[in-house]
């Protein structure tokens, strides 16, 4: 079922918005993206509406990512699991993420797979984590936005691992 209203994504849509993602007209690099069952990932938020909102918002993230990429390069990537920074708790009636720099740090697990005119260039699996998340000398980089701790860390994950020669 798609909800169409323009705040609300239905987990089908944004799976299949997710697996067709391509990289903005200017930019070099594709993504390939899929999430692999979301639903039982360990912390991708609550709700249909939280959750697509998340995984939307890291689906815009790695396509600026993958712009950073050479013409021709295809980045294919399952998101295996998710767990954001923090811990979801009630409040007033609602529950708000709380980010407390213990033991609720991002964590992710990927496939990955690096390609250039059908040649793979890097692949492998990677387990994302960053323990020191809230200690950063960066602090939380506004410039991220929501889920900015998580972004951080596939951005780290990103330099070192698929733009590194």
């Amino acid at each position: 079922m798609f909800i169409h209203h323009p705040r609300f994504f239905s987990l089908a849509a944004l799976a299949t918005f997710a697996l067709f993602a391509v990289a903005p007209a200017h930019a070099a690099g594709k993504l390939e993206l899929q999430f692999i069952a979301p639903d039982q990932f360990s912390d991708i938020g609550r709700g249909g509406y939280d959750r697509d909102r998340n995984l939307k918002s890291l689906t815009d993230y790695l396509q600026t990512l993958v712009a950073q990429l050479p013409d021709g390069q295809t980045l294919k990537l399952e998101v295996l699991d998710v767990d954001l920074a923090g811990e979801l708790r009630p409040r007033a009636g609602q529950e708000i993420r709380v980010l407390r720099g213990a033991a609720d740090w991002p964590q992710m697990s990927l496939h990955y797979t690096l390609t250039q005119n059908g040649a793979t260039l890097k692949a492998g699996d990677a387990k994302l984590s960053d323990m020191a998340y809230m200690n950063h000398p960066r602090g939380r980089d506004a410039a991220l936005g929501e889920l900015a701790y998580d972004k951080r860390m596939l951005q780290d994950w990103f330099r070192t691992t698929i733009t590194a020669p």
